[in-house]
Parts: structure tokens; C-alpha cells; sequence
């Protein structure tokens, strides 16, 4: 049967305290809406729905492309919210499992447990359930004399039995289409806070005799919803903790999981080590056999087999085998380190290429440069690429050796197996094999510092 699921994206989320919508906010560089949108085609949602609505021009741009989008003009409650996807789902006749944006830990496999139970006994709705030992401000579960779910009562109208309940709703519901259609056209909003209610769903249901069911899950994690920056920072340490296990799983080392930040889009091969400290966010990749951290941050950066990458950031950075960086290397877009090269202390590199086993050893920035083989770049070194308005390339042969503190002064093309001198500033092109010198002439006056005493002050 065929699965819908509509994510509940409208909330306003004011105890965020922020100038943006709760669910725009992230964990592990995912925003939160885009965790629940991938649970639900992980799960295998043959359609996925997002309602929005409060600042929904920061929302949309997350969604568009793989969710259909509906708007919820005013925020009148969660069943009004449900009933704004209504349209999109006009003859859809299956299962629609309705997920709140600000949820991102929801496991694929619950939703496609909660699918496969309700179609297994016809029942109108499966809830999704848990057990809090402190439920304060959750929807309680009702139960009858015989056990099953006969309805859910809210914080603010619970009697004081009712809020005794420990059993809680998580705000996910598996539905049959039909009847919750049918159902949401009966809901009201007699209740107090004046919002129509999506969780008076069930109770309409059971009084058309379908089944009303519950799913308990033991995973009580899972159903936290993000509405505050402390519910942010509990959901981040959780999906930490799931993905890092996943890794060491898979054959990678880790000194200290509880320092490792890792993306979920990240790949890291087996016999990998990464130390404390280390962020890995993005699209970011590592080879097999390759040491991170620590004090590193990579993202969108693909580093290849027997690299070590040592306190550094690197942003859309290629490594490729072998390569070394650090410590405190910046590596910033399209910087490639070919194989077996060095980027080592204090040295930034900007879409630049620097060759197979060529080194930029320490102190240097190198900006639009293509950079051969074997190259050897003295401390202190520069490529002045950027002259106030446009960008250079600088060109740097096979086995040219740069003296420390060299401004090579762009554009420029420095020959192969071309020593340049310390001190030098470069602003020609130097032949192949040539020693090339762009120093001021040095000056010696004797006997100045004796003609010429200074009065040290007290």
C-alpha cells in the first residue's frame, strides 16, 4: 500500500528566542525540517507533503525539489495543519503518516513499523507512544477497561488523573487517508487554547469504529521535539552519539566519541583514526588509513588514503593521498593538495594546485596557483594574487625551489627546476632553470650608530 507522509512545518517556535523558524535550525549542519523529510523517504514515503507557514520563505528554500509544498495560512492548530495538505492529497488512498518538522530524531524503522501495523489490522490510526517519568507538557494517552487507545488528552485539559498518566503522545500518527479526512472535517476547537486539535482525530475515529492503536516505542529519544536551544543541543548530542556509534561500527577509531561532530552525509573508510576535537560535516570523505584531528573541521572536503590532517579547517578542499596538512592549515575552496603534498604550519591555500609531493612547509599563503611537482616553497612566502580589482594566477614549474619570504607577484610563471632567493619579489616571468633575484640593494654606513647616540628613556 502506498505510504504519504506530511511534515508539520509551520510552528513558530518562539522559545527558540531566534530570528528564524524552529525547524531551520541544526543539528550536525542538517537542518531540522531536512531530518525529518530523509526519515521519511529513508522509510519509504511514496510521497512526502510539507506544510508551512510562520517565515515560511526561510522553510520553503529546505523542502523544494523532493516535498511537495502547501501553506498553512494561519496557525490555527495541528489538525488545521494537517487539513491544509488536504488538496495535495485529493484521492490518495493509503497510509499518510503525519511527523513533526521539529523531530529530526525519528528512526525510518518506527515509521515503517507504524505503516505496516495499521494496514495489518485496518485500523484508522496508529499513535506513536512512550513512556516519561516526567510527562509534563505532553498529550496523555487514555486507555479503556479493555486496554486500547481511546483518546489523548492535552496538558492544559487534563484532569489531574489524566496528567498522572505516564504513557505520552510523541506527535507522530500513522492514519488511513480516508478516515482521517473524514475525521478532520468534524474536529473543533472547543478546548483551551482555542486550536483544532489533530489528536481528536482518534477519538472521532473510534466512535466510527475503526481501530485506534498505539505503538509503544522503547526508544523514547526518538519522539524529542526541538523547541527550545537546550532541546537543540540534547537532539545534536543524540544524533552525535547514533552516527559516531554507526562509524566505530564500520571499523573507525575514535579517542573520544563525545568530541567527534560528524554530518550524516559523511563517508569515512574503515582504519581511519580521528582524534579529539574533530568536525566532519557536509560531504566530506575520508580514505582509509588517514589520521583527523586533532582541532580539525573539514567540510565538503575529500581526503584520501594515508593522509594526516592535523589542526586544520578545510572548506571544499580536495587531499589526495598521502598528503599531509598542519598544524593550523587553512585550506579554503578548490585548494588540492596532489599526492603525497605538504600544507604545514600556519599556511593558507586558496584555489590553488599544489603538485604531486610538493611542499608549502610553513608561514605561506598561495592563491591561484598552479603549482608542478617537487616544488619546494620557502617560509614566509607569498603569491600576491588579488592587485585591488581582479585576481591572478600565479604558475610555478616541476622542481622549482622558492626561497623563504619570496613575494611572487601575480601573474607570474616561475620555469621549472628555477631557484628563486630569499627575499626576493618577483613580478617577472622567470625561464626554466634559471636563479632569479628581486632584492633591494643592502647598504652599510660605518661608524653611523656611534655618530648618531640615542637617548634611552627612564
Amino acid at each position: 500500500m502506498e505510504t504519504a507522509a506530511i511534515i508539520l512545518a509551520a510552528g513558530a517556535g518562539t522559545r527558540m528566542k531566534s530570528k528564524k523558524p524552529k525547524v531551520v535550525h541544526e543539528v550536525l549542519g542538517r537542518p531540522l525540517v531536512r531530518w525529518v523529510v530523509e526519515a521519511a523517504k529513508e522509510a519509504g514515503a511514496d510521497r512526502v507533503v510539507t506544510v508551512v507557514g510562520h517565515m515560511r520563505d526561510q522553510v520553503i528554500p529546505l523542502v523544494e525539489g523532493d516535498t511537495e509544498i502547501v501553506v498553512q495560512e494561519a496557525q490555527r492548530g495541528t489538525a488545521d495543519a494537517v487539513l491544509a495538505a488536504a488538496d495535495a492529497l485529493a484521492g490518495f488512498d493509503g497510509a499518510v503518516v503525519v511527523l513533526s518538522g521539529d523531530s529530526p530524531l525519528i528512526q525510518p524503522e518506527t515509521i515503517r513499523q507504524m505503516a505496516a501495523l495499521r494496514e495489518e489490522h485496518n485500523a484508522a490510526v496508529i499513535v506513536l507512544t512512550m513512556e516519561l517519568e516526567n510527562p509534563f507538557g505532553y498529550g496523555r494517552i487514555v486507555r479503556d477497561g479493555a486496554g486500547e487507545v481511546a483518546r489523548i488528552v492535552e496538558q492544559k485539559d487534563a484532569s489531574p488523573e489524566e496528567a498522572a498518566i505516564t504513557e505520552c503522545n510523541s506527535g507522530v500518527y500513522c492514519f488511513d487517508a480516508r478516515a482521517l479526512f473524514d475525521a478532520l472535517s468534524q474536529v473543533n476547537s472547543d478546548n483551551a487554547q482555542g486550536e483544532f486539535y489533530l489528536t481528536d482525530v482518534l477519538a472521532i475515529s473510534r466512535a466510527a469504529g475503526r481501530p485506534v492503536l498505539a505503538y509503544k516505542t522503547s526508544d523514547a529519544e526518538q519522539c524529542l521535539g526541538v523547541n527550545s536551544r537546550g532541546q537543540l543541543a540534547e537532539a545534536t548530542r543524540v544524533m552525535q552519539r547514533r552516527i559516531n556509534d554507526a562509524h566505530m561500527a564500520a571499523g573507525v577509531t575514535m579517542w573520544d566519541p563525545a568530541t567527534a561532530y560528524i554530518g550524516p552525509e559523511v563517508e569515512i573508510a574503515p582504519d581511519v583514526e580521528l582524534l579529539p576535537n574533530v568536525m566532519l560535516l557536509g560531504k566530506t570523505t575520508i580514505g582509509e588509513d588517514s589520521v583527523v584531528g586533532p582541532d580539525s573541521r573539514l567540510t565538503d572536503t575529500r581526503v584520501g588514503r594515508g593522509c594526516r590532517i592535523d589542526e586544520t579547517v578545510a572548506v571544499e578542499a580536495l587531499i589526495d593521498d598521502g598528503a599531509t596538512c598542519g598544524p593550523r592549515a587553512y585550506l579554503r575552496p578548490a585548494a588540492h593538495l596532489c599526492e603525497g603534498a605538504k600544507a604545514g604550519t600556519h599556511v593558507e591555500i586558496k584555489k590553488s594546485t599544489i603538485g604531486k609531493g610538493s611542499k608549502v612547509p610553513h608561514l605561506s599563503y598561495i592563491g591561484d596557483t598552479t603549482m608542478g611537482e617537487g616544488v619546494n616553497i620557502g617560509a614566509g612566502s607569498i603569491t600576491c594574487n588579488y592587485d585591488g580589482a581582479n585576481k591572478h594566477a600565479t604558475i610555478i614549474g616541476d622542481g622549482a625551489f622558492i626561497g623563504s619570504d619570496t613575494m611572487m607577484v601575480a601573474p607570474v610563471t616561475i620555469g621549472a627546476g628555477a631557484l628563486v632567493g630569499a627575499g626576493s619579489t618577483i613580478t617577472k616571468d622567470v625561464t626554466p632553470g634559471a636563479l632569479a633575484l628581486g632584492r633591494a640593494r643592502q647598504q652599510e654606513i660605518e661608524g653611523w650608530v656611534a655618530a648618531h647616540p640615542i637617548e634611552k628613556k627612564k
